[in-house]
């Protein structure tokens, strides 16, 4: 067993996990502490490092790719003091830092185990999880992301109040925290939608204005939500030969175009308010009905 504690967090190895730990300082950043504590399995681990300092140095676990979905959104952008894969340590630690270090690096791997992984082997932020911020808050449920706005997202955010996607309408998240006065900002890009518009006329992507600990917050979301699409490395699911479909006569295809109009019409009806979300629903399903018989 090797172990390593500070006031920012203890790392404890027993030869198969590294366990992560975050301490209760006060400069424990917000990103750790609801984070929690983090098992990372052997397998998943690249490497781990020692670097030394002038006051004061750091243990860094780097993580294989694909492995874990908060580094899959973060990208190495969280900085230090938010990054939960690297712990400051005294130089009175460094001895225990060593030997923590070469404990890691030094254990054996199961044979076959690889470098690149084609699904995350640690499960990202528990859910729910919730972020209040300066435009409003966002959360993640595990199934669905809710984005709430608020008085300082603009007007046109603002009307649509409450908004909810379901996670299997997404074809990804985009995440990046503020950098100097640049903002940041936290985008669901829905399947078939324009994802073209800037941050402030998007009413799915969540502006970060301020450099504060709750706007880093969003990462969080972010990779819970990453958690649980499809992961970029998993191999493509080939499609059926178009040859081997069977073709439908001309009849068939002018009732699926008048089908499919109307849903357009139907789903315009919904967004500019004129049918509610039941009646919406309702016409939806006999439309479908329709065009399933």
């Amino acid at each position: 067993m090797a172990e390593l504690t500070s006031h920012f967090g203890t790392w404890t190895f027993d030869g198969q996990t590294l366990r992560i730990t975050p301490g209760t300082h006060r400069r424990v950043h917000k990103v750790r502490k609801v984070l929690g504590e983090l098992t990372i399995p052997l397998t998943a681990i690249a490497g781990l490092s020692y670097e030394p300092g002038r006051k004061t140095g750091r243990v860094r676990v780097r993580l294989k790719p694909g492995a874990d979905p908060l580094s899959q959104i973060a990208s190495g952008r969280l900085g230090d003091n938010a990054d939960p894969y690297q712990l400051t340590v005294e130089p009175e630690q460094q001895q225990a830092a060593e030997y923590l270090v070469d404990a890691v690096n030094f254990s054996p791997r199961p044979d076959g185990t690889p470098e690149t992984f084609d699904r995350y082997v640690l499960p990202g932020p528990a859910v729910p999880v919730t972020v209040s911020i300066a435009e409003g808050s966002v959360s993640c449920d595990g199934s669905r992301v809710a984005l709430d706005w608020g008085w300082q997202a603009p007007e046109s955010k603002r009307k649509l109040g409450h908004k909810e996607l379901s996670l299997t309408a997404l074809d990804g998240v985009d995440w990046r925290p503020m950098v100097g006065l640049n903002d940041g900002l936290l985008r669901f890009r829905v399947r078939g939608l324009d994802t073209a518009l800037p941050p402030e006329a998007d009413p799915h992507c969540v502006r970060l204005l301020w450099g504060t600990e709750n706007e880093l917050l969003t990462v969080l979301v972010a990779a819970a939500v990453v958690a649980r699409l499809p992961h970029p490395n998993a191999p493509a699911v080939s499609e059926p030969d178009e040859r081997d479909r069977p073709q439908p006569d001309a009849s068939s295809l002018e009732e699926v175009d008048g089908v499919l109009r109307r849903l357009r019409e139907l789903g315009d009806l919904h967004r500019d308010g004129i049918l509610d979300d039941d009646e919406f629903a309702a016409a939806k399903q006999a439309l479908l009905r329709r065009l399933s018989g």
